[in-house]
């Protein structure tokens, strides 16, 4: 080794110890007579003293034209400082120089490699490789390696078993787009990256391996945004011989077991809700419970505050909900307007947003007072158990689609109120989930999470009779503030069951057997009741950092374009290959 000690490690413990220190030069200080020089690497930061007469002309030269990020190796001696640092953990000790070398040295850098840098993201990403060395990716990276760790240690305990699945696979029609490869030895013929191991995980069961584990990469050619890449890492789990139950329990121990390892936090039981109540409650199948502001239906099944007061807006509508914002009862009009403005985003699509105020009196005040008397906004405000100084506020429209618009709202209050911390975590289940939804636009049933998915035992009667739209999937979520961390189902493990999932969902016989005829020959030779779950890793490992993006917890993320600038990738290929591939561009 180059070095006898890294940068990170050196104490006052240490003084009259000889030592040989290597890493990159993070900023040089000469004050004439005295250098100071500190010294980087992935553990931390060393001070390097030189002194005029003291440290030798070659060494005092070679330091004064050190730029940043050089990469240097020091040998010399560790003296307690005379002014200290408590603001690192060597800063009670430096190094005085005996010999200095430049083993590399480096242009200047586009941006200041430090924790809070100049760079902008479009730089930072095309030098990647710069980006990785400031502390904050750095530390995300060590934060994912730790996550990735107590994964394994909690699943090698539970009898799990590791197996990697085929990357190069066939092309599914559910779900995302998927990437395809094209092969050269079969022309005209394609394999996809997958989406997820799914099928191979079942097949696994059926070959009997009943507690299987992989870290696993999956791509997914989809629209991207701060939590999605197109290629991304997912702990894929499955088991054989359980139900429901069975899943729940395993993998709440696994969640409960990488909170208490990696944050320190004991979360106790996890809670669970269902989708319905998820729903009706909150507008969202993954809702943020780290606040409150519950869902009040003003207007709904089995009761109506608003009809018969000419207020047109109500009175068309089948749904009237709101939610209580607790002491925003001073929101100006500007604040209100912002508010409308935001519901009224094309992405969100609300035409427009009622609003009450519970004034200090008890009095209640409302952008439709003359529609509706004192008397009835004070029933509004009871509906919502509303006092002095909160405010409420009021979409309505269509049934689930002014829910999920009326979640857009409650998760922005929250954000405005501070409600939101991201150090603050809550923790729970969404179960009962319905298994078909049903498509306007295509006339047809998809399944709510893949094909596979098995319905509640006691549904089963309803999908056979053709009820689909009442028929609930055993299929659950585990959900962290409001984001969706963990997916999975009690699998069918029939084939006449799976055969009957592919028809309702389109399929012919014909479709269904050479897609996927390799599952449902399977079947035939003895298939065992199985489930599983797949955790988004990198989410995971966003969530336990305390941020929005996964980008920073990934070494070599794509933009939001899905390029990789640093590499220039995507990129055309050179005519030769295409030949050879047998294929042609009209780009």
């Amino acid at each position: 080794m180059l070095r006898t000690h890294t940068n990170g490690e050196l104490r006052i413990e240490h003084a009259g110890t000889e030592v040989t220190l290597c890493g990159w030069v993070q900023r040089s200080r000469d004050k004439g007579g005295m250098i100071w020089v500190d010294l980087r690497d992935r553990y931390g930061v060393t001070q390097l003293m030189l002194e005029e007469g003291k440290s030798s002309a070659e060494a005092l030269a070679l330091a004064r034209g050190l730029g940043r990020e050089f990469v240097v190796e020091a040998k010399g001696v560790v003296v307690e400082r005379l002014s200290k640092n408590d603001k690192m953990p060597t800063g009670d000790i430096e190094i005085k120089v005996k010999e200095l070398r430049v083993l590399n040295p480096a242009k200047l850098p586009p941006f200041l490699i430090e924790d809070e840098t100049d760079g902008g993201d479009d730089i930072r990403m095309k030098y990647r490789y710069l980006d990785l060395r400031r502390n904050p990716i750095r530390e995300s990276l060590q934060l994912r390696h730790h996550v990735g760790r107590e994964v394994r240690n909690y699943l090698d305990k539970q009898d799990f078993i590791e197996v990697e699945t085929p990357v190069l696979i066939k092309s599914t029609p559910e779900g995302a787009r998927d990437f395809v490869v094209p092969s050269r030895m079969n022309p005209g013929e394609f394999y996809a990256l997958p989406q997820s191991p799914q099928t191979f995980k079942q097949l696994l069961m059926v070959s009997g391996f009943d507690r299987y584990y992989q870290i696993v990469k999956c791509f997914r050619d989809e629209d991207l945004r701060a939590d999605r890449q197109p290629e991304f890492t997912q702990i894929d789990c499955e088991m054989s011989f359980v139900e429901q139950e069975d899943i729940l329990n395993m993998f709440e121990g696994l969640i409960r077991h990488l909170f208490q390892n990696v944050k320190g936090l004991d979360i106790g039981q996890v809670p669970r809700m269902t989708y319905a109540d998820a729903m009706k409650y909150y507008g969202s199948d993954k809702p943020d419970i780290r606040f409150d502001m519950k869902f009040v239906e003003l207007k709904g099944e089995g009761v109506d505050l608003t009809s018969g007061k000419d207020f047109q807006v109500f009175d068309a509508a089948n749904t009237v909900v709101g939610i209580c914002v607790k002491g925003a009862a001073e929101y100006t009009r500007k604040q209100i307007d912002e508010l409308t403005d935001f519901v009224r985003r094309p992405q969100i699509g609300a035409k427009g947003l009622i609003y009450a105020r519970v004034q200090a009196d008890g009095v209640v005040k409302s952008s439709v007072d003359k529609f509706y008397s004192e008397a009835d906004l004070a029933t509004w405000a009871a509906a919502f158990n509303a006092e002095p100084g909160d405010l409420i506020l009021v979409l309505s429209g269509d049934g689930d689609k002014v829910r999920k618009q009326l979640n857009e709202l409650r998760l922005d209050m929250g954000t405005r109120m501070g409600l939101r911390d991201p150090n603050n975590y809550t923790v729970h289940w969404v179960v009962d989930f319905p298994l078909l939804e049903y498509g306007e636009e295509e006339d047809r049933w998809f399944a709510m999470h893949h094909p596979f998915t098995s319905p509640k035992p006691e549904d089963i009667p309803l999908m056979l009779a053709g009820e689909f739209g009442k028929v609930r999937a055993n299929a659950y979520d585990l959900v962290v503030n409001g984001v969706e961390v963990g997916g999975g189902s009690i699998r069918i493990f029939q084939k006449d069951l799976q055969s009957k999932m592919f028809e309702v969902l389109g399929f012919t016989p014909e479709e269904a057997q050479a897609q996927f005829g390799f599952l449902l020959d399977a079947f035939e030779y003895g298939a065992p009741p199985h489930g599983g779950l797949a955790f988004g890793f990198d989410r995971l490992c966003s969530l336990f950092g305390g941020t929005d993006s996964i980008r920073d917890y990934i070494a070599f993320p794509k933009n939001n374009a899905g390029r990789d600038v640093m590499i220039d990738s995507p990129s055309p290929l050179a005519q030769a290959q295409l030949d050879e591939l047998k294929i042609k561009t009209t780009v």
